[in-house]
């Protein structure tokens, strides 16, 4: 029982996670606050991936609130024969995509990241830094080659790099769910896998 009130407090996790992860991803579509960029697409390709709006953001928030769901479930049901174990391998499965959805917003996020923002320089809008791998973010002089938008470079850098924090810890949190409920499958009480007659 014990492993499944861990359970519940980590789903918990997920729902700040997934919000500040709705909010970073809009807050890309607008930078320095403004507008115009996104109507005149004029923004890096990957926030139109909508790694933190809609995968770390609107799926996880449908994880966390499944999770949660079945946890309760779990602790109310008092019978061995009240489907114990299918709870147990449905939370292995929602776990599980909750790592695959994350796992999508971290790669992303850090291909955005080391691409670098779509800017205006004095040879016009393109990726200025996109044969760099990634250097220009430890040399800041580099930086001026974006006229326009203002100060993108520390804006997409700063964003992006929340984005891949918040993702990884949405991985590691669904990747210890996913060892409790492995670890009730294979060696639990309630063993999907092992009991005859499940499938």
């Amino acid at each position: 029982m014990g492993s499944w009130k861990c359970g519940g407090c980590l789903s918990c996790l997920l729902i700040p996670l997934a919000l500040w992860s709705i909010i970073v991803n809009i807050l890309l579509y607008f930078p320095n606050g403004q507008t115009f960029y996104a109507s005149s697409n004029k923004l890096t390709n990957y926030v139109w991936y909508f790694e933190g709006l809609c995968f770390s953001g609107v799926m996880m928030l449908v994880v966390a609130a499944v999770l949660l769901v079945l946890d309760n479930k779990y602790k109310c049901c008092q019978s061995e024969n009240c489907s114990r174990k299918y709870m147990t391998l449905l939370s292995f499965i929602f776990s599980a995509l909750g790592i695959a959805f994350s796992g999508y917003c971290l790669v992303m996020s850090a291909l955005g990241l080391v691409q670098g923002p779509y800017c205006r320089t004095q040879d016009g809008w393109h990726y200025a830094f996109e044969g760099t791998a990634g250097r220009f973010l430890t040399n800041s002089s580099l930086w001026t080659w974006c006229l326009e938008p203002a100060h993108v470079v520390e804006w997409n850098a700063i964003l992006f790099s929340i984005l891949i924090t918040l993702s990884g810890l949405q991985v590691i949190v669904c990747l210890i769910r996913v060892v409790i409920q492995l670890s009730k499958m294979l060696c639990g009480t309630y063993s999907v896998i092992l009991q005859p007659g499940i499938i």
